[in-house]
């Protein structure tokens, strides 16, 4: 989450990531909320580079707690609000089991991209490891001839699916404010149609947008790590008052709802763009994936909030546990009412950093075929504000959020979490072989099996429903 500079250095900067040179801790990020590792000390763009354990480090590298932090608040998020309707659509038994072995092979898939990472790294002589999307290209560069030929290819559609995903997630934002701020204003009698406070939703965030240097993003993502850890909490201790017994809900789901569960879990796991970047910044960075490492510990943290989470709001709200927790509060407790605006702004302050991602891939491009511009500041903002209006139009366009959010986990977090890791490992290991048995063709292609499944029937389901909520 590294600062950098602008005008011609910056766009020089940019065109050097998309031509795939050397990377630095910038290139290395693939993920918004990976952005603020460097310039959270108001230090700015990253030094030179910093021997460590035998890694390329930076001129700040992290601690262990520090790296588990931002692992943390990087897969903590709406996701984690919606996991109560998650559990509606599989079941109190059913839903914890399906989190925990999807949880499990997203874990693995993550241990997978780095291990292909660092092997890409010492095969090509690199001195950092590459990103996500330059790990799967260099993967296919590298792995079976009939391969070679599709490598700019797959790291184009990495590129896509990541810019889907986080556009997806800022859609999603805009869905999750207008939502919760329109229920407390609807209380105190301020009746605003939910478009209506989307539209005013868009100023600030517009506004954020335009700040193009990140080390000045750098106090609204404390803000909203702050607003965020007081919301989970109250937000806890809410759904944990006077639970029913758990005789009165449903164990096991039907079969039909699966896939909605499937796309929100997915959804809510999906941070696999941080791993590389957070790994990258650290003092040890074999401390991340080892057996008690950050990855590891992190992960299983994440899994277990958002089982309670889950397990907890289906429990007490039952067949009426909304899109979002927040939406269950209770309307006329001052506390409940706080939750809701303290989330909203958290999730507002960190619109900014999700759209990150989208503009450090497309902006390059549009350097390179159509600058340098004459007036480049208000070429970019345009370009922004552009990006920011079509989060906003298809927000607007689908304003149901749990199935907004099932439809993003099901289209690109699938492909992310699951579908490119398993690719990358297969294509990593053509030479040396798959084992004794082929145990890692059938792994991977039991993850590869898992993630198209989940893909066609998570898409299909929300798109279906989606449709139904309009007739």
């Amino acid at each position: 989450m590294a600062g950098h500079g602008q005008g011609d250095k910056h766009t020089e900067t940019k065109k050097g990531l998309d031509n795939g040179t050397p990377a630095t801790s910038l290139s290395n990020v693939t993920s918004s909320r990976a952005y603020i590792l460097t310039v959270e000390d108001g230090k700015g763009a990253p030094g030179p580079p910093l021997e460590t354990d035998g890694h390329v480090g930076v001129q700040h590298p992290t601690s262990f707690l520090e790296t588990l932090v931002h692992l943390l608040k990087g897969n903590i998020g709406s996701g984690l609000y919606a996991m109560g309707d998650a559990f509606l659509n599989a079941g109190l038994v059913l839903a914890p089991i399906l989190t925990l072995f999807l949880g499990v092979i997203c874990v693995y898939s993550q241990h997978m991209l780095l291990t292909g990472a660092k092997k890409l790294q010492e095969k090509t002589g690199s001195k950092t490891p590459p990103s996500f999307a330059e790990a799967v290209e260099l993967s296919f560069k590298n792995g079976p001839p009939t391969l070679h030929k599709w490598a700019r290819a797959v790291r184009l559609w990495t590129n896509i699916f990541l810019c889907i995903t986080q556009m997806g997630f800022c859609c999603v934002y805009f869905v999750f404010i207008s939502d919760n701020v329109k229920q407390v204003m609807d209380y105190y009698e301020v009746t605003l149609d939910v478009h209506v406070h989307m539209v005013i939703a868009l100023i600030p965030i517009m506004l954020s947008c335009w700040i193009r240097d990140l080390k000045y993003l750098v106090p609204v993502s404390l803000v909203a790590n702050v607003f965020m850890t007081v919301g989970i909490a109250v937000t806890f201790y809410f759904i944990s008052q006077d639970l029913p017994s758990p005789s009165e809900r449903e164990y096991v789901a039907s079969w039909t709802k699966i896939p909605l569960f499937f796309g929100t879990v997915i959804y809510s796991f999906e941070g696999i763009g941080l791993v590389i970047p957070l790994q990258n910044e650290m003092k040890k960075p074999g401390q991340f994936t080892s057996a008690f490492g950050v990855l590891n510990i992190g992960m299983t943290i994440v899994s277990i909030l958002l089982i309670t989470m889950g397990f907890l709001g289906y429990l007490k709200y039952g067949d009426g546990v909304l899109g979002s927790l927040t939406l269950n509060l209770p309307q006329d407790d001052v506390l409940g009412q706080a939750v809701q605006l303290t989330i909203s702004m958290g999730v507002l302050f960190s619109y900014a950093l999700q759209m990150y991602v989208p503009i450090e891939i497309i902006w390059p491009r549009i350097l390179e075929r159509w600058g340098p511009f004459k007036h480049h500041s208000v070429t970019e903002i345009i370009f922004r504000s552009s990006l920011v209006l079509v989060t906003f139009v298809l927000a607007e366009a689908i304003p149901h959020l749990s199935l907004f959010i099932s439809l993003v986990g099901a289209v690109s977090s699938t492909a992310l979490a699951l579908f490119f890791p398993a690719i990358l490992d297969l294509a990593v290991h053509w030479d040396s072989g798959f084992g004794r048995y082929k145990w890692l063709l059938w792994k991977d292609g039991f993850i590869i099996f898992i993630g198209i499944v989940g893909f066609l029937t998570g898409t299909y389901a929300s798109v279906d429903a989606i449709v139904r909520k309009f007739l």
